[in-house]
């Protein structure tokens, strides 16, 4: 198989969460004009719920196929084999999970107000399964993911703005988002037949596949409790508007952590083969430049968003939301935390098959976190909710560490890494200035808001340029060499 370029495979993802980022950006300013605060309330609530089962159908499969299918997706009739019984495995989790979510609706009558807004979220299940994106993973095939997305993406804001004018039209918003999410599939699960054959199968070698399958899926059963146990809480404490306060701050904390993000999912794959492989020297030199990279990212992405979270609330969902402007300053910290987390996660523990730590490290922090938002929301409300998820975040990443830390050690103690973390938050007092300055000096919104970004950008990869970062002066040269070649 012809090698991917990580180099590549990390723009083209970088161009799929841009447009992750551009279709929220586009459609929820008018989504949250149109659509009344309570209205966003049912449909974050509804969203939240189906994601639940959206956990049970996809049983952890989607992370176990890529950690072991990247060590046959050079042999077709291996990897088909494999391919196939996970599928199946995948498939019969998915009508575990249409039962249990019936069942639910059947059984609590305080559901009732929800159920049209449940169902219709609950197409995510099905056309997630049949979507079998960890084939495209494996092969490390952004390409078609990104073409795919952004075909759906600008067929989704053409019917948004066709669909949605009143309050009472949240039903199709929710539709739209699944169609945007996972509309799709149908056609993956078509074209994926050119890498690997995949059909239901009769002989699936269950004893093999359904223990680490269940840790894996265990351990996203206790982020979830940190993740979306904090909105469903919230909701049955203080109701749908507090909900829909909040979930326009959890919306922009996510565009933000996407596109962090992005960097990260590209080197799974490629790691997870390393180390299947026993490269580990290779392995080693990647991790080290994934974790460099998002130590230059991470901070000022959330030294920008906090200070900009006032403007950034009143151009995305406007005055009507703009309690939630502290959430949001709360709850970007945890950017910080979750990427290194991740990094931890995904990109040691997965691919070194340390589930059964991601397990332990996940519910002791899935359980603390249910805990502090029952302590906390009573007390502070939404604000409460974005802190306990900060404090999560914080414990997750710790945690991770640690049980990784016989390979992340020697790299955060490295000067390198030590020269990364100290130059960017010398870059980040200079985004700061640059706010503040701006706030102070200009009172139109969205020119003070494009001048902040900008001016924020320009300032921070000057001072990183000036302390001689070898991240930063390693991408300034690929830009020199681009601009002496056109």
């Amino acid at each position: 198989m012809r090698k991917k370029s990580l180099g590549v495979n990390a723009l083209l993802n970088g161009l799929r969460s841009a447009l992750n980022l551009i279709f929220p950006l586009i459609t929820f300013p008018y989504v949250s004009r149109v659509v009344s605060v309570d209205g966003m309330g049912i449909y974050n609530f509804s969203n939240t719920y189906v994601n639940y089962f959206v956990l049970i159908a996809g049983l952890g499969v989607a992370t176990y196929a890529v950690r072991e299918g990247a060590k046959y997706r050079d042999n077709e009739e291996e990897i088909s084999e494999f391919a196939s019984q996970v599928f199946t495995i995948n498939m019969i989790s998915t009508l575990i999970a249409y039962l249990l979510l019936i069942g639910s609706l059947l059984i609590f009558s305080n559901l009732r107000n929800y159920v049209t807004c449940i169902l219709i979220f609950s197409l995510q299940l099905f056309f997630t399964t049949i979507g079998t994106e960890w084939v495209y993973t494996i092969y490390e095939e952004y390409e078609y993911i990104t073409i795919r997305s952004i075909a759906f993406k600008i067929i989704s804001i053409v019917l948004l703005f066709l669909l949605v004018h009143s309050p009472n039209d949240y039903l199709w918003y929710a539709a739209i988002t699944v169609f945007a999410g996972v509309g799709s599939n149908i056609l993956n699960y078509i074209h994926a037949k050119s890498f690997c054959k995949i059909k239901f199968v009769k002989e699936t070698n269950w004893r093999y596949h359904l223990k680490p399958i269940l840790v894996i899926f265990a351990s996203a059963v206790a982020i979830t409790l940190y993740i979306s146990s904090d909105t469903t809480i919230l909701g049955l404490l203080k109701g749908n508007y507090a909900v829909g306060i909040y979930g326009v701050a959890v919306k922009i904390y996510t565009i933000v952590s996407g596109l962090i993000s992005g960097l990260l999912v590209v080197t799974i794959p490629r790691l997870a083969m390393l180390i299947g492989k026993k490269r580990v020297k290779e392995y080693n030199h990647v991790l080290q430049e994934v974790i460099n990279s998002v130590s230059i990212l991470g901070l000022p992405a959330a030294v920008g968003l906090v200070m900009l979270s006032r403007e950034v609330i009143l151009i995305i969902a406007g005055k009507k939301y703009l309690e939630g402007t502290l959430s949001l300053q709360i709850i970007t910290w945890a950017l910080i935390f979750s990427n290194y987390s991740t990094i931890f996660n995904q990109c040691v523990l997965i691919p070194l098959k340390r589930e059964s730590k991601t397990l332990r490290n996940t519910v002791i922090t899935g359980l603390v976190n249910v805990g502090l938002n029952f302590i906390f929301i009573p007390l502070w409300s939404y604000n409460g909710t974005a802190l306990s998820t900060v404090i999560a975040e914080f414990m997750v990443m710790f945690m991770n560490g640690w049980s990784a830390r016989d390979y992340v050690g020697p790299i955060l103690k490295s000067k390198r890494t030590f020269k990364s973390i100290l130059d960017s938050i010398i870059g980040c007092v200079g985004i700061a200035l640059v706010c503040v300055l701006l706030k102070l000096g200009i009172s139109s919104l969205i020119l003070r808001t494009v001048l902040s970004v900008g001016l924020s950008v320009i300032m921070y990869g000057a001072i990183l340029v000036f302390f001689k970062n070898e991240i930063a002066l390693e991408y300034l040269n690929k830009i020199m060499n681009r601009m002496r070649k056109k």
